[in-house]
């Protein structure tokens, strides 16, 4: 969404368990670098990969106790705001923004070398997010164009990119669209379940694909809406149990409608009593779950029924694999330990 370029502006021990004790915490993994890290993807607990604002991108392999800048060469002007990754040689990263702003490179050699494999030329597009169902097989979204949100599809990693007919989606309301916050504002679970995630119009809904992401269905949820509030988050543990967050990124610690949960797929969503304040990332971890906002961050237990605080520092996004990782502003980096 075009909107999420003024975020910034308005908002400033390895855990190996599946489940967060009483005292666990965020430990931080210095980067080195002061972009703001919105995309992020966890591998496994050695391996993971942010991306950001002025061309950033890192990788670790070991744990975060270093960083290597991978970034494609001349894209500083660049915000790769979403990052899948498949190992530690194997990832794909997305630009946002209007026109050609919105491209998609694609390594295989731990970003040593890229290859750019798709620019948006329609200036009335712009990509938001990125999500895979396995290395080869993924989606690619945009706000919407002549009324229908854009999905672009991949079957071969990334190498090529194929537009899914406008037709296969439900109208878009005015003012609709995907938020840019977290990289997670389109998610996968198992073969062939996607979901996107909205806001910006008169309802925050989620549109769900169950074929791979051809046809789009859409359910309405009871967050808040408005040009700065909606689903920002969306994930799912399963193909049927999920849970979409969000708030409003203008008002930031205000206590308003920003959890739902789905039992069947999202075809229909419930309010949830949720952590206090926007969120913009979200992750499973087992039976747990953990929300992460520019406020602060908490974990549930129970699936998102009740919350406790994690901590108060700044993040924009959420990945588990293994162990939990989380990105934001000012490089910061952390690994959720157990104390």
């Amino acid at each position: 969404m075009k909107s999420l370029l003024l975020v910034a502006a308005v908002v400033g021990s390895l855990l190996v368990a599946p489940v967060a004790s009483a005292s666990s915490g965020w430990e931080m993994r210095p980067t080195g670098v002061d972009a703001r890290l919105r995309g992020l993807s966890a591998v496994s607990p050695r391996v993971a990969w942010v991306s950001g604002s002025a061309g950033t991108v890192l990788r670790t392999v070991d744990g975060g106790a270093s960083w290597a800048s991978v970034g494609p060469p001349g894209t500083a002007d660049l915000q790769f705001r979403d990052i899948q990754a498949f190992d530690a040689r194997h990832a794909v990263v997305l630009s946002i923004g209007p026109g050609e702003s919105s491209r998609i490179y694609r390594t295989v050699d731990g970003g040593a070398s890229w290859t750019e494999t798709f620019r948006n030329t329609d200036p009335a597009a712009f990509y938001d997010c990125v999500a895979f169902f396995d290395r080869w097989r993924g989606l690619a979204m945009s706000d919407p164009v002549d009324g229908r949100f854009r999905v672009l599809r991949t079957a071969d990693g990334g190498r090529t990119w194929s537009q899914v007919p406008p037709e296969n989606f439900p109208p878009a309301l005015p003012g609709e669209a995907g938020f840019a916050a977290s990289g997670q504002c389109v998610a996968t679970a198992g073969g062939r379940d996607a979901w996107i995630a909205t806001g910006g119009g008169a309802t925050a809904r989620v549109l769900h694909s169950s074929d791979g992401g051809w046809r789009w269905t859409v359910a309405d949820t009871p967050l808040l809406s408005s040009p700065s509030a909606g689903v920002f988050a969306v994930t799912f543990r399963d193909p049927r149990h999920g849970l979409a967050i969000g708030g409003d990124y203008a008002n930031p610690t205000g206590a308003v409608a920003n959890l739902a949960g789905s039992r069947d797929g999202g075809r229909t969503w419930s309010s949830l009593s949720g952590p206090v304040g926007y969120r913009s990332g979200l992750a499973w971890h087992g039976s747990s779950v953990i929300a992460v906002g520019p406020t602060g961050s908490d974990v549930s237990r129970d699936g998102g029924r009740t919350w406790q605080r994690l901590g108060d520092g700044s993040f924009d996004t959420v990945d588990c694999a293994g162990v939990c990782w989380a990105a934001g502003e000012k490089g910061r980096v952390g690994v959720l330990t157990r104390g």
